[in-house]
């Protein structure tokens, strides 16, 4: 006996009209995260020499400029919807809700838009 509705039961979603596209989303950048993440870490400890001129050198090649503007894209992303479950599950009053959801939103964009500018000024060399 399946307490959801035949409506409920041919769209796939919930309660909430939601369905499971966020919960998917969370799943993916998790999974993207991993292999992004695992050739950050070994690049980065592959390097010759940890000093600025060979990480700009680095970050400067087009593979790895792309590799890391994906890397914070994905990262932010990820972020995002998990600061979006903490607050939707233990925030009760709807205004802190509503102003701490639309915080989150504008600090992930603004930070991942920053992060990605500082990646493509470094790796086009404006950042000396």
């Amino acid at each position: 006996m399946s307490l959801r509705t035949p409506l409920g039961r041919v769209l796939g979603l919930g309660a909430a009209r939601d369905g499971t596209s966020h919960w998917w989303a969370e799943r993916m950048t998790a999974a993207a995260l991993v292999p992004l993440g695992l050739w950050f870490v070994v690049s980065l400890v592959a390097l010759d020499s940890p000093d600025y001129a060979s990480v700009v050198a680095w970050v400067a090649a087009p593979t790895n400029t792309v590799l890391l503007v994906l890397f914070a894209f994905v990262s932010f992303w990820h972020s995002r919807l998990g600061t979006r479950v903490v607050v939707e599950d233990y925030v009760h009053s709807r205004a802190a809700r509503l102003f701490g959801l639309v915080f989150i939103d504008f600090a992930h964009a603004l930070l991942g838009a920053v992060t990605i500018i500082a990646v493509l000024r470094v790796s086009f060399g404006a950042a000396a």
